[in-house]
């Protein structure tokens, strides 16, 4: 590396993917005899949080692994670089996101007895689509529905390492509130942290999260036999978010 900089070859990396790299992919940035252990790189990616701290860029831990990204609160700014006016979700798609989020595994009938209301096809195909929810099981009674988790896309696109970062039940808003916060941005653009907003019962809401590379075992489940799981490797990305 002679008079380049670890900070300066991570950072330049960063930047350049467009996507989170995890400490494996940065390692994987040199050869064997030079590789910092992941200890170092760790420092290195806090030293560089300290740089951004006070700018316009951030770096961010989300789900599958680290990334620079434009900082949420400069969205209004930097949105208007894209002409294209972003779509707005409906409340009954943040509703049924919602409840997958925080009751997962689900099935779509029990998503429907908790709002009471059919739940759309073409919610299910935009959830599928954007690789936000996957198919983890089936609920073993008859017709074997689908049980549905949210994935790791998921957790980057709303900029969360993990279910744990999602807000409590006491931190919710109105969805109303919220549906204002969902403006997308040019095509696959992204918002920030969203606050989701669930209806139902709040007493039986369960935080137990889903790994989103395995499949439920069925020791696990009790009830879920174990199925291929659905969904893929990209990312949505925003312009309030990840660099391109």
């Amino acid at each position: 590396m002679t008079d380049i900089s670890l900070k300066n070859i991570i950072e330049a990396a960063l930047l350049a993917a467009g996507r989170p790299l995890t400490l494996d992919q940065l390692r994987a940035l040199f050869d064997l005899h030079e590789q910092p252990d992941k200890a170092e790189l760790r420092e290195v990616l806090q030293a560089l949080q300290a740089d951004y701290a006070g700018r316009g860029l951030e770096l961010k831990e989300v789900a599958s692994g680290y990334r620079v990204q434009v900082r949420e609160a400069l969205s209004p700014w930097v949105s208007r670089l894209w002409e294209e006016k972003p779509p707005k979700y409906s409340r009954a798609l943040l509703e049924t996101l919602a409840l997958i989020a925080y009751r997962q595994p689900i099935t779509r009938g029990e998503i429907e007895d908790i709002r009471g209301v059919s739940v759309s096809s073409s919610i299910m195909k935009t959830l599928l689509e954007r690789d936000w929810v996957r198919v983890v099981g089936h609920r073993d009674v008859p017709g074997r529905p689908a049980m549905y988790a949210t994935t790791r896309e998921f957790l980057d696109y709303f900029n969360l390492k993990s279910l744990d970062d999602l807000p409590t039940l006491a931190e919710l808003r109105d969805i109303d509130s919220i549906n204002a916060e969902l403006d997308l941005g040019p095509p696959d653009g992204a918002p920030q942290v969203a606050r989701i907003a669930l209806a139902g019962d709040p007493e039986a809401i369960d935080l137990q999260a889903v790994p989103d590379d395995t499949d439920i075992d069925a020791a696990e489940a009790g009830d879920v036999e174990a199925g291929p799981a659905a969904g893929g490797d990209s990312l949505s990305e925003a312009p309030s978010g990840p660099l391109h």
